[in-house]
Parts: structure tokens; sequence; C-alpha cells
């Protein structure tokens, strides 16, 4: 079985294409490419087909992680139907995505944050406005929850 999983920020090209492209590597590290579909998107059509900001591409480089490839794309209720789990960046999508999703699937929404193993934080927060050190929470933040997110959804049922 593929578990179908989507990233979701408002613009879609700094915070879910680099969630996107970070649980995508994670993934094939531990062999398991052929157990999931990865994508991302966005809750605004502000950057539609737009490449990643560079500085999340330059922030992800360094780590290791190569997103140039990704582009923005919109969310759609469509996505809502597909995905298995739709992980949000903070309220404001949280919320933007729960008004577009159809009743039943609600309950595949949640925080990416949900799944922060050694950090604390609630949201992930824009780094869009601000300087360097923003993108490089945002890039602690995410790989923490993507490796609590990988875990949880490997982890043999008890």
């Amino acid at each position: 079985m593929v578990t179908k999983v989507l990233f979701v920020c408002m613009g879609n090209i700094c915070r879910s294409p680099t969630a996107e492209g970070v649980f995508r590597q994670m993934v094939s590290q531990r062999g398991l490419s052929d157990a999931f579909e990865i994508d991302s998107a966005g809750t605004h059509d502000y950057h539609l087909g737009h490449a990643p900001d560079v500085r999340s591409q330059a922030h992800a480089k360094a780590k290791g992680y190569d997103i140039s490839g990704l582009r923005s794309r919109l969310i759609t209720e469509e996505d809502m139907r597909y995905f298995d789990r739709v992980l949000v960046m903070d309220d404001r999508n949280h919320e933007r995505v729960h008004a577009l999703s159809p009743v039943d699937e609600r309950g595949k929404i949640q925080l990416l944050t949900e799944y922060c193993v050694t950090l604390k934080a609630d949201q992930v927060p824009d780094p869009y406005y601000g300087g360097d050190a923003g993108f490089a929470r945002v890039m602690a933040i995410i790989e923490d929850a993507c490796h609590g997110l990988l875990d949880a959804l490997t982890k043999p049922a008890s």
C-alpha cells in the first residue's frame, strides 16, 4: 500500500516544498520510495508555477536537499480526497484547507509540527519576509517533524 502525503503552506514556495524535499529524501534513504507518494501545494495562488524561493533552495541545498525542480501549485478539493495525510504549516493554512475540504476528509488535516520529536514548535513560521535565521529555523523544524512523521508512518501496527 502506498501512503500519499501532501505538505501545504501559503504560497508553496518556502515551507511546503522544503518539507516535500526533506521528507522525500528521508523516505528514499530508508529505501521506502515505493511506499510513499509525496507532494506539496499552497493555499494561495501568488506564485503558481514558480520554483521554490531561492533562500529556501539555498538552505535546502546546504543540508543536502535539492528542491530546485519543484513548482508551486494550488491545493484542490481533489487533493483532499486523494491524499492520506495533509500536513499544514500553521493555523492559517489549517483554516483554509479545512474550509476547502469535504467534511468527510477533514480528519486527515494535521499541523506538521505535531510530529516534532526534539524541537518545541506549534507551527512552522513563514520565513518569506524575514532573514536568513528564519529560513534556518524553518529547516530545523521541518527536519525534526519529518523524522517524526516518517517514524510514525512506518511504525509497525501493534
